[in-house]
């Protein structure tokens, strides 16, 4: 792994948070918890949070993962990140209400979540290149798991214990940065000269498509 790999050690305090800088890639080692749709709707909507002490885990991953029961215990067949931006509505919030640090997923988050980080110190890593049968490998351990009867395995909480767990990339930061906003708005202010450049009418509008 490149030397530029940031290594964090979980849980992320709010020094270490607001000293991270957009485009840094990290990896992180210690405990995580999962979080779909219905973590996020049940802390919120009807204040059922998981029983865990949040300022010793606070970090979440967006992922249903996919999780198989063995002689053992449980084994974790694959941990693809889910679109963090499909939170947005509640990331905020949830991160006001947990006090969390860190959120990895994929894509990015919006201005809601990026002022709740700026205000409690956190921020919004992003998978790159690295798939979900690889980062499987670098949880060391399953801990824990909540709700599990409730909502099934992919909506439960689980808790994973993970060494060197990434790489990933800071695409928001504890300023309320957001790195793949600025690349949009950075391709917008191109945008005329672009369309100039290829004869393209500067009134031209793509086709809306709705769903």
């Amino acid at each position: 792994m490149s030397e530029d790999v940031r290594h964090l050690q979980l849980p992320l305090s709010e020094a270490e948070a607001r000293d991270l800088r957009l485009g840094e890639m990290v990896t992180v080692s210690g405990l995580v918890f999962t979080g779909r749709s219905r973590l996020h709707i049940r802390a919120l909507e009807d204040d059922i949070v998981p029983p865990l002490d949040f300022a010793a885990i606070n970090c979440c991953f967006h992922v249903g993962p996919v999780m198989r029961a063995t002689d053992a215990g449980w084994e974790v067949v694959s941990i693809e990140p889910t679109s963090s931006i499909r939170f947005e509505r509640y990331g905020g919030a949830l991160v006001r209400k947990l006090g969390l640090r860190a959120l990895i997923g994929k894509t990015t988050m919006g201005p809601a979540t990026a002022a709740a980080l700026r205000e409690v110190g956190g921020v919004h890593l992003t998978k790159l290149g690295v798939c979900g049968n690889l980062l499987r490998r670098q949880v060391r351990r399953v801990v824990e798991v909540h709700f599990l009867e409730e909502l099934g395995r992919t909506e439960a909480t689980w808790v994973f214990e993970v060494e060197r767990f990434g790489p990933f990339f800071v695409d928001m930061d504890a300023a309320g940065g957001n790195y793949f906003a600025d690349l949009d708005a950075r391709g917008r202010e191109r945008l005329a000269a672009v369309y100039a450049e290829l004869g393209i009418p500067a009134d031209f509008e793509c086709t809306e498509v709705n769903p």
